[in-house]
C-alpha cells in the first residue's frame, strides 16, 4: 500500500511536498479555498464570484451575501447533492420489509385490507363489496409496499437497492421519491384499468420498473454503455410476459413506461426551466393516474 505524505490539519502539505485537498488526503492539489485558504481538489471546489470555496464555508454561507443553499452542490438535475445518497432508499426499504414482517405476523386479514383489486365481495358478508372502485384508493399506494413471498420481497428489494441508489444520488432525494411513487402509482392505475376487478394485486415492481426506465434514461443522457440496462429490461419483460407465472405485467408496463417519462423531464429540461418541467411532468404523470382511477371507477360502480 502507497502511503501518503502527512498534511497538517488543515490540509496544508509538510514543507516541500504538494499540498493534498484535505478532504481527500490522497490528491495533490494547487487550488485553495479562497475564504479559509484550505487547498480543495476538483471535485471539492465550488465556483464563487471571485475563485472557488470549499464545501464548509459554501455550506455556512461565508461572505457570500445569499443563503447557503443557493451555492450548495447541485446534481445533474439540480437537486440538492445529501451526504447520504441512499436515505431514501433505505427509507423505502424499512417500510417494504416492516409491512412484509406485518403481514407475515397477521395474516391473510391484513393483505385483504392492504391488497390492491377493482371491486370484489371479500369474506364477510356483512362489509359489502371491497375495493378501489369503492373509495378505497389507498389500495393503489399500499399494494405498493404489501408482499407475501419471501422471493418476491426479495427480488423486488435487490431491485430499489441497485437501482435506487445510484438514481437517487444523480436525481437528488426529492425528486427520487416522487419518481418512485409515481411510477408505482402508475403501475397501480394500469392494473387497475385492465385486470379483472376481483383479481388482487401486490408488490413494488411498478415502482423498481420505474427505476429501471429512469436508469435507461440517465445512463443515455451520461453517454454511458446501455448493452448492461438493455439486456436487464429484456430479461425482465421476458419474465413479466411469461406463460406460466402470475405476474401483473400491467404494474410493470405502468411503472417503466411513467418512469421513463418523468426521468426525461427530469434530465433533458432545460436549466432556466427545470423546475417548472420537472414538477410538471409529475405533476401531468398524477393527473392521468387520477384520470384512469376516476374512469375506471364510475365503469365499475
Amino acid at each position: 500500500m502507497e502511503q501518503q505524505p502527512p498534511n497538517d490539519q488543515d490540509g496544508s502539505a509538510a514543507a516541500g511536498v504538494p499540498p493534498t485537498c484535505y478532504r481527500h488526503p490522497g490528491r495533490e492539489t494547487g487550488i485553495r479555498c479562497v475564504r479559509c485558504e484550505r487547498p480543495i481538489c476538483t471535485d471539492c471546489m465550488i465556483e464563487a464570484s471571485v475563485g472557488f470555496q470549499c464545501p464548509e464555508c459554501v455550506r455556512e454561507g461565508s461572505g457570500t451575501g445569499h443563503h447557503p443553499a443557493a451555492s450548495w452542490p447541485r446534481t445533474l438535475t439540480g437537486g440538492s447533492v445529501a451526504e447520504d445518497p441512499r436515505l431514501i432508499t433505505k427509507i423505502l426499504l424499512v417500510i417494504n420489509i416492516a409491512v412484509f414482517i406485518a403481514v407475515s405476523v397477521a395474516g391473510r386479514p391484513l393483505v385483504d385490507d392492504l391488497l390492491l383489486f377493482g371491486r370484489a365481495y371479500t369474506g364477510d358478508p356483512t362489509a359489502g363489496a371491497q375495493g378501489v372502485a369503492e373509495g378505497q384508493w389507498y389500495r393503489l399506494v399500499t399494494s405498493m409496499f404489501l408482499h407475501q413471498e419471501v422471493w418476491h420481497i426479495a427480488f423486488n428489494m435487490l431491485g430499489l437497492w441497485w437501482l435506487g441508489g445510484p438514481l437517487e444520488a444523480a436525481l437528488g432525494r426529492a425528486r427520487y421519491l416522487a419518481l418512485y411513487l409515481l411510477s408505482g402509482l402508475a403501475g397501480s392505475a394500469l392494473t387497475y384499468w385492465i385486470s379483472d376487478p376481483a383479481q388482487g394485486s401486490l408488490g413494488a415492481s411498478g415502482a423498481v420498473f420505474g427505476l429501471l426506465g429512469a436508469t435507461a434514461v440517465l445512463m443515455r443522457r451520461m453517454n454511458y454503455d446501455m448493452r448492461p440496462v438493455i439486456a436487464l429490461l429484456v430479461v425482465n419483460l421476458i419474465f413479466t410476459f411469461n406463460p406460466w407465472g402470475a405476474i401483473a405485467w400491467q404494474a410493470h408496463v405502468g411503472g417503466l413506461v411513467a418512469g421513463a417519462l418523468i426521468a426525461i423531464a427530469m434530465v433533458h429540461a432545460p436549466r432556466e426551466r427545470r423546475k417548472l418541467v420537472q414538477y410538471g411532468a409529475c405533476a401531468l404523470v398524477l393527473v392521468v393516474v387520477v384520470a384512469i382511477v376516476v374512469a375506471r371507477s364510475a365503469a365499475l360502480t
